[in-house]
Formats: C-alpha cells, sequence, structure tokens
C-alpha cells in the first residue's frame, strides 16, 4: 500500500488590521511632506550652482585692456581728422574716451547725428551695434579678443547751412526766462551742441531767420535739457518748423524723449525760416528747450 505525500499547508498570512493600515499611511505621509519640504531646498542650491557659473564666466566675453590697447593702436594708424568714433554697448564709452578720447573732440562728441561724417569707426563688445552704423556695410572687421572694430565708409551728407551757425542773426520775439543762446548741454545724458530757449510758462518763443540757404532736406532734433530741471519739471516742451510762414514739422518731447529728430522736404534756395518753441502748460517752469538744425543738400 503507497503512502501519499503529504500535502504542504498554506503559509499563514497576517493579517491586515486597521493598525497596520493606519501605519502604512502615516509612513506615506511623512515621505511625502519631507519632498515637500526639501524642494525649495533644492530650488535654492540649483540657483546657487547656476549663479556661481554665471558669475564665473560674467566677463568672459567682456574685452580686457590688452584689447582695447590693441584696437587703439590699429585705429591710430589708419584714423583721419573727420573720422567718427563710437561704440557699443553706450556703457563702454568711458572706456573708449580713456583709450582714444584724444581722437574725439568736442563737436563730434555733442555732434547733432552722425549724417556729416563720412567715415566711422565702431567698437563694439558682446555683438552690440551702435544707432550710428544702423543699415551701413563694414568694409573692414577686426577682433580682438572680445572687441570688434568695424570701419565704415559713405557719402556724408552735405550741409548747405546749419543753423546752430545762425544765432545772431534770428530776430526773437515771445517771452522768455533766457536765451536763445548756443549751448554745450546734457539733452538725454548725452552732450550736444544745440540752441536753447527757455519760454515763459506756458508761452512760445519766435526764432525766425529773415533768410536763409536752404537745400532739399531740413534734418533736426529738439529735445529737453539739463537733468534736474527735467526731474523737477515734468511738463513737456513742443518745437513747429516753418519755412516761408508754413509749418512743416512740430514735435512735442517729454522729459524721458531725449533727443528727438524731425525732418522736412524743402525746396533749394533762400527762403525765410522760423522755429516756435513752447513750453507747454502753465507749470512749464524753466523748460530748456534745446535744438539744432541742418538744410542738406
Amino acid at each position: 500500500m503507497s503512502v501519499a505525500d503529504p500535502v504542504a499547508a498554506p503559509a499563514a498570512t497576517a493579517p491586515v488590521t486597521a493598525a497596520s493600515g493606519a501605519a502604512t499611511s502615516g509612513r506615506r505621509t511623512r515621505a511625502r511632506a519631507l519632498a515637500l519640504g526639501l524642494a525649495p531646498a533644492l530650488v535654492l542650491l540649483a540657483v546657487a550652482l547656476w549663479e556661481i557659473r554665471a558669475t564665473t564666466r560674467a566677463g568672459a566675453d567682456v574685452p580686457d585692456d590688452e584689447a582695447w590697447r590693441d584696437a587703439a593702436a590699429a585705429i591710430r594708424a589708419q584714423h583721419q581728422p573727420g573720422d567718427l568714433l563710437v561704440v557699443a554697448p553706450a556703457w563702454l564709452d568711458p572706456v573708449l574716451r580713456l583709450h582714444l578720447g584724444d581722437l574725439i573732440p568736442i563737436d563730434a562728441a555733442a555732434r547733432m547725428d552722425a549724417a556729416r561724417y563720412g567715415t566711422i569707426w565702431e567698437l563694439s563688445a558682446r555683438g552690440a551695434r551702435a544707432d550710428e552704423t544702423r543699415g551701413l556695410s563694414p568694409v573692414s572687421t577686426t577682433r580682438y579678443d572680445g572687441l570688434t572694430v568695424r570701419r565704415f565708409v559713405r557719402t556724408p551728407a552735405q550741409v548747405v547751412t546749419d543753423v546752430r551757425d545762425q544765432l545772431r542773426a534770428f530776430a526773437v520775439t515771445g517771452a522768455r526766462a533766457g536765451g536763445p543762446s548756443l549751448e554745450l548741454a546734457e539733452v538725454g545724458f548725452t552732450p550736444r551742441r544745440c540752441v536753447q530757449v527757455i519760454p515763459a510758462p506756458g508761452g512760445s518763443v519766435r526764432l525766425e531767420l529773415a533768410e536763409v540757404e536752404l537745400g532739399r532736406e531740413l534734418v533736426g532734433y529738439v529735445g529737453l535739457a539739463d537733468v534736474f530741471t527735467r526731474r523737477d519739471v515734468r511738463a513737456p516742451g513742443r518745437l513747429a518748423v516753418e519755412v516761408d510762414g508754413q509749418e512743416v514739422a512740430s514735435i512735442t518731447v517729454g522729459v524721458d524723449d531725449g533727443w528727438r529728430r524731425f525732418a522736412a522736404a524743402t525746396t533749394p534756395g533762400r527762403h525765410r525760416l522760423a522755429f516756435v518753441a513752447t513750453a507747454v502748460g502753465a507749470g512749464a517752469r524753466d523748460r530748456r528747450i534745446c535744438f539744432a538744425a541742418e538744410a542738406r543738400r
């Protein structure tokens, strides 16, 4: 008679009780709370690591003194009187003046614009470009370890009359607190050589040239001079331009507008030209309206 193999008894299973389920849920809750608590710390750690990396690389694309010296030497070897030097970004301007300031006369630093310059040297970093070279193609480009030097050559504007040279010929009417005078003024945190007039608050001053030679275009700029009066007096100014009694341009400038351009087509020949400066509003005291204009062929 054969003996059957005994059947193995099933393994005992611990009973699932309410107490054990609560313990498991508690552990999950604590783990989730711990993860949530660590998340801000991990974010801060990631930000700190990124800032450390950014700081170590912050000056990598900024030209050093050697690059500036090499670029300055190359420019000096080719620079001609009347060439214009510009820089980008604008915050590099003090460094440009440190190395090449003797090649930047006051008239160039306080220029109305760059149109009358046939040759422009642009020194730039970080891929920036100067406004004066917008739309132009360089005839040469040289790089000096983070500093790029571009040379532009173009046909300059031919100036028939510079209004700033006509100051003594102006017939002036209207209540005013000062001017007109030729000033080296700060306009939009930039030096500008301009005719400055200060109308009485809410009033207008008319500056008229009985006869002046015009070309095919009259180009000018206007702005509010002096950072302190712009801070204290927020009222705008306005400049209207008339040729032979007809208004050809009118521009209103606020305290944050800087140096604003205007232009008008004109007929070549002798014409009557007038500029009317207005301090807009009864509270517009000490509104220093500064403008420059050129008649171009």
